[in-house]
């Protein structure tokens, strides 16, 4: 016998059911952690309607391209007052991450529709393969920033109008730190590990855009090698970025879920009255949704619908106290004779 539960509409309360396998580092160590690596909450404390995460993840992907273009048009016309070939490519870099806002967006779009006979588990995956797509922009920014902070070591250039620089500079700095906070915090609340990414490119970008600054303050104090330098700092920053924000698109990829969820699951199952064993479950993401498969054993001389009501039950507990749960399948297997 298998059951069936898909988007059913829950009112309860959930404890907080987090994906981390590592503690919290305290004083400066904790902050960079924080920073360059962002706590993962694969699931929050509430179980949302399906519909209005992807429409948060659209919110969220529309603003970003709104405070990102707007930075980038700031940043336009410091370039035409400073001529500043630096700033130039910084501004270019940061329309081009506007846009990496595209695909997320129609990610969550697709992710709306109902599965069919082709796509029989829905679109939520196509948000996993937007990942893919910003671990690339990750990645092009890290040779980018390298490429380019090799070069001026090489051949040193002036730069001109500091002060101006640096204005154009903190703009980016802050545009894309505004737009990199607001979508690691409704990544996280939607469990979107796609948008978190996208998050993590655009704060890689404002480290760009910081050594901007720092190389025009270089200049005021004499230094022009500061800029090169930090470039080759940051450049490693990035590749810190890149590497945990790969690893959490990967595992997504790759239907891994926190084996704590996994055992929080099974124990739910367990509680369950008339559930004598669980036989196995099984836990995969879907874009920002979870979905389970599981088996469990009752007694063999119930009747079909006293067993349906036990696996029924079981899926209530289930979906209720596993957070972006949204659909689960429970198959149910008559007990030995042994047992009774």
């Amino acid at each position: 016998m298998r059951s069936t539960h898909h988007d059913h509409d829950h009112d309860h309360d959930h404890e907080h059911d987090q994906d981390h396998d590592h503690g919290h580092a305290g004083g400066v160590k904790g902050w960079l952690s924080e920073l360059f690596r962002p706590h993962s909450h694969d699931a929050a404390d509430s179980v949302d309607d399906a519909l209005e995460a992807s429409s948060q993840g659209i919110r969220a992907v529309k603003t970003s391209l709104v405070v990102l273009g707007l930075t980038a048009l700031v940043q336009a016309v410091l370039v035409a007052v400073t001529g500043s070939v630096a700033l130039l490519a910084d501004t270019i870099h940061n329309f081009s991450d506007a846009l990496t806002a595209v695909p997320l967006w129609v990610a969550f779009a697709l992710s709306r529709r109902r599965p069919n006979a082709r796509f029989t588990y829905g679109y939520g995956r196509a948000e996993d393969l937007a990942g893919i797509f910003i671990i690339a922009m990750i990645a092009a920014s890290a040779v980018v920033a390298g490429v380019e902070s090799i070069r001026r070591l090489l051949d040193p250039a002036d730069l001109g109008h500091p002060w101006v620089l640096m204005a154009a500079g903190v703009i980016g700095f802050v545009g894309n730190e505004v737009v990199a906070s607001y979508r690691i915090r409704v990544g996280r609340q939607i469990g979107s590990a796609a948008l978190v990414a996208d998050g993590l490119h655009a704060r890689t970008d404002g480290f760009t855009s910081l050594a901007v600054v720092l190389g025009a303050i270089g200049v005021l104090v004499g230094f022009p090698l500061a800029d090169p330098l930090v470039g080759l700092l940051i450049t490693l920053a990035i590749l810190v970025v890149l590497r945990g924000a790969a690893r959490d698109i990967y595992r997504r990829l790759m239907d891994a879920v926190d084996p704590a969820t996994t055992d929080r699951a099974r124990g739910i199952l367990a509680a369950t009255p008339g559930v004598l064993e669980v036989e196995h479950v099984r836990l995969r993401w879907l874009g920002h949704r979870m979905s389970a498969d599981a088996g469990i054993v009752v007694a063999d001389d119930l009747d079909v619908v006293a067993a349906h009501d036990i696996s029924h039950h079981a899926q209530d507990r289930l979906v209720a106290g596993i957070a972006r749960l949204t659909d689960a399948v429970i198959h149910v297997s008559p007990a030995a004779p042994a047992r009774r």
